[in-house]
């Protein structure tokens, strides 16, 4: 695919809105709870930089995707957790301050993230010569795309906090139209590849889908934290930044690869279904076990 006015002006200013947008909702205390509750928060990332990995490789395996796509798959596991995670979480009751430290932490921590597992998957799936690796000059080009937006946003939120807060939703709704066209620009942009290959993508994405809200949720449940920050913590594993991955999928100076967009593309629409599914179910199934245990001493009194 060759540079175009569309690409090299659309993608930067669609993720500097979205990051943006991010940075206006995050202050210096979400990182500070870090340090305060390191639990919860290096359980979600573990989770994030270790198992999901993990597991979209075996998943791109298993499907027996073609290697570029392969590629593409194993970008958006490696992407961060998206903004909509915090509006997920908070409908599920999640512990959507817990959403927002780990969305704080895992931007931050992406810019080493991404490069380290693009590249390993570039060289094990791609062929010798199909591919230029992401290599880690491109990590500053990541920083810009990421960090500095964010930044900003954390910037105008300290020195001018009320126009900030005002902010936030006409920047939730405008970072939202901006992923709906990124995702829109890279199924359009290589429509015949998403017909070819949507059946058997579209189900790696959403068996990848399905297993992140799982291991979101249960891995902390294992680990006994509470029901809200697991719920926070399977938003967040669940719902990738896919704007982020298709960006740096089609960015004409980074992959420069229409095809490695659409497993994020394909993502991108699935799990927002899914999670409103997953946000009912864990709600419906928290609830009854509230009215067994509400129920269990008056059986007994009754005795």
């Amino acid at each position: 695919m060759n540079a175009s006015p569309l690409l090299t002006t659309f993608l930067p200013i669609a993720l500097g809105f979205i990051m943006l947008g991010l940075g206006l909702s995050l202050t210096s205390a979400d990182f500070a709870r870090v340090v305060k509750f390191p639990k919860p928060v290096l359980i979600g990332l573990v989770c994030q930089l270790v198992l999901l990995p993990l597991l979209c490789f075996l998943i791109a395996k298993g499907f027996g995707l073609a290697p570029v796509l392969a590629v593409g798959l194993m970008l958006l596991a490696a992407s961060p957790g998206g903004t909509s995670a915090n509006l997920y979480s908070h409908l599920a009751q999640g512990d959507v301050a817990l959403n927002i430290t780990l969305t704080a932490v895992n931007s931050v921590v992406a810019i080493i993230t991404m490069p380290l597992l693009v590249n390993g998957a570039l060289m094990y799936f791609m062929a010798d010569g199909q591919a230029i690796p992401l290599q880690f000059t491109k990590v500053v080009q990541v920083f810009f795309i990421v960090l500095v937006p964010v930044a900003v946003g954390m910037l105008v939120r300290k020195l001018a906090t009320r126009f900030a807060v005002l902010m936030e939703r006409p920047m939730k709704i405008i970072s939202a139209l901006f992923l709906i066209a990124t995702v829109a620009l890279a199924l359009v942009k290589d429509w015949q590849t998403v017909l070819d290959y949507a059946p058997v993508v579209g189900m790696a994405a959403l068996l990848f889908n399905v297993l992140s809200l799982g291991v979101g949720y249960w891995v902390p449940r294992l680990f006994r934290l509470p029901q809200r920050q697991a719920v926070a913590i399977g938003m967040e594993i669940g719902i990738h930044n896919g704007a982020l991955a298709i960006a740096l999928a089609l960015s004409p100076t980074l992959l420069n690869n229409p095809t490695m967009a659409i497993p994020a593309a394909i993502y991108s629409v699935l799990m927002f279904f899914t999670a409103a599914i997953f946000g009912w179910w864990v709600n419906a199934t928290h609830a009854r076990e509230l009215r067994i245990k509400a129920d269990v001493p008056a059986h007994v009194s009754q005795r």
